[in-house]
């Protein structure tokens, strides 16, 4: 008889009684397997059942198999573990004493479409980021969207082209100030064989023989817009209600979008449509239409910037809605503006007016 240790996970142990009482009675040998003719044998008791041997046998080697296995994984995963702790130990020492990094402010704008359709928020956008340190969301829309923007607090400022909008805006106590900072004009432009015979008549004239006649389609952009707003002012001077007009017939179509998909679908249509000068030069390359009335003072088109009142919108961002405000205004940024458009178009899409808004 004798007692024998295994072993097992590292750490000798004894077997169960049972199996040690079978130990005792069986002789486990194991040699080298068979090498240049040396033989290798598994010699056993002959007391013990063959299959009850082949079974201790394989339990000991399946737990060396399952301990060797851990073993790896367990170093493994320690060794990950040092080195996910040195790692954040170096971190630490190095942010030790640094000043946290504040976030970036963001200012966000609602500007008109044409100002979007020209490009100038393009070039104007990450020059005053830059200067200031601000990131600008700005948001393209009809004037009548930018407005309700302004007055839910969704926006610090706003960029539009309403004048009439525009004061009572800040009448109501929506605005901080409205300050005119560019101007242009805007277009009646048409089918080169100019259908309804209206070339040469004033803005007013004009849509009062597209009414009388209908022989000529105008496509409106029924959105609300600056634009939109300063189509009715005319169809109001030529003596007609503007839901008169809105039910006149085929002739007269609303878009509902910007003024540049405006401009493309009276292309398309060979329709007539109102255009400030700068979307139309910025698409003229793209259309066939041209421009069919550009005199009246009504046609006078001026862009306005309104900081959002803080005693209305107490979370707006106001200081930043100035500063934006002092960057349109300045003197680089006007002469920008007076500038633009001139290399490709042959003449600017803006005239600059801070301080001298154009009556």
């Amino acid at each position: 008889m004798f007692n024998r240790k295994i072993e097992y996970l590292s750490e000798p142990i004894l077997l169960k009684a049972s199996l040690w009482r079978l130990a005792d009675r069986v002789l486990l040998e194991t040699v080298m397997p068979p090498v240049f003719g040396k033989e290798s044998l598994l010699t056993t008791a002959v007391e013990a059942p063959p299959f009850e041997v082949l079974s201790i046998f394989c339990s000991i080697i399946c737990q060396k198999w399952i301990y060797k296995t851990v073993k790896k994984i367990t170093y493994c995963l320690l060794g990950i573990f040092i080195l996910l702790s040195l790692l954040a130990s170096a971190i630490g020492c190095t942010a030790q004493g640094a000043e946290p990094i504040s976030p970036q402010q963001r200012l966000r704008v609602a500007t008109t479409t044409s100002l979007y359709d020209t490009g100038l928020w393009e070039y104007l956008e990450p020059m005053f980021e830059e200067k200031y340190n601000v990131e600008l969301d700005i948001m393209y829309a009809g004037t009548g969207r930018a407005l309700e923007y302004g007055k839910r607090g969704d926006v610090d400022i706003i960029t539009i082209h309403s004048k009439a909008h525009e004061e009572q805006f800040v009448a109501e106590g929506y605005g901080v100030q409205r300050v005119p900072f560019a101007y242009n004009y805007f277009l009646i432009v048409g089918p080169e064989a100019d259908p309804a015979g209206i070339k040469g008549l004033n803005p007013k004239e004009a849509f009062k023989k597209l009414m009388e006649t209908g022989s000529g389609s105008f496509v409106s952009r029924g959105d609300d817009s600056g634009t939109h707003a300063k189509e009715k002012a005319i169809w109001k001077e030529a003596g007609y209600d503007y839901e008169a007009i809105r039910q006149a017939g085929v002739w007269y179509i609303e878009a509902g979008s910007g003024m540049g998909p405006t401009l493309m679908m009276a292309s398309e249509k060979q329709a007539y449509t109102l255009t400030d000068m700068g979307t139309y030069l910025a698409y003229q390359g793209k259309l066939e239409l041209v421009p069919i009335i550009d005199k009246g003072d009504i046609l006078l088109n001026i862009y306005s910037a309104i900081a959002i009142n803080p005693e209305r919108i107490p979370e707006t961002k106001i200081d930043m809605a100035n500063n934006l405000i002092t960057f349109l205004t300045s003197p680089e940024i006007q002469k920008f503006i007076g500038n633009y458009g001139i290399k490709e178009y042959g003449m600017p899409l803006f005239t600059p007016c801070a301080g001298a808004e154009p009556k």
